[in-house]
């Protein structure tokens, strides 16, 4: 179904608000109503331009849902700083809440088996120009929104974390051919 809804958006949607999607990122569907969330970093600059959206601060980004019965997408909300990850929560809700306050730049988010998120951070904040030096690699972020646990630091930029069950979590980066894996304690 996954693959479905997904081709159904790309079919379906190459602009919002007469606006073109420059910058998709990343996406996550409700299971029980079919309808996909993603978002579009940048107005302004492509994939390929990803630095300059931290380097020039842009604040063009979007959080978007489509609906796949319907064709309609509905902008969410609009005016984000590099908004790069979605992740629906395990029960429905209609919020919206950027994750504020952050040690660094997320770079995608995942729920925790805790009723929180994991996000994933590709660089800290204060590490202007980006370099290769060792950073955090993850923040946990408990049902509250503070941050409960960090891990790092590494000389790895993870894009992605995923826990599962066997407590193991799983990190992936745009810059290393391998996945790496934690086993937490």
């Amino acid at each position: 179904m996954v693959v479905l809804l997904l081709w159904l958006l790309w079919q379906d949607v190459d602009r919002v608000d007469g606006v073109p999607l420059r910058f998709t990122n990343r996406v996550d569907f409700d299971q029980v109503t079919g309808q996909v969330y993603f978002t579009d970093s940048s107005m302004q600059y492509k994939r390929s331009q990803h630095e300059m959206v931290t380097k020039t601060g842009d604040s063009t980004g979007r959080l978007m849902m489509y609906d796949p019965w319907t064709s309609d997408v509905t902008m969410l909300q609009a005016g984000m700083t590099y908004p790069n990850g979605v992740a629906l929560p395990s029960i429905n809700t209609c919020t919206s809440e950027p994750f504020v306050g952050s040690p660094g730049y997320p770079d995608n988010v995942r729920p925790d088996r805790k009723g929180g998120y994991w996000v994933a951070l590709h660089h800290e904040k204060n590490e202007l120009p980006i370099g290769r030096d060792s950073h955090l690699l993850v923040v946990r972020i408990g049902a509250n929104g503070k941050i409960v646990e960090e891990m790092g630091p590494k000389g790895v930029r993870p894009t992605e974390i995923m826990e599962r069950e066997n407590g193991k979590l799983y990190l992936g980066s745009v810059e290393l051919p391998y996945v790496g894996v934690v086993k937490r304690k």
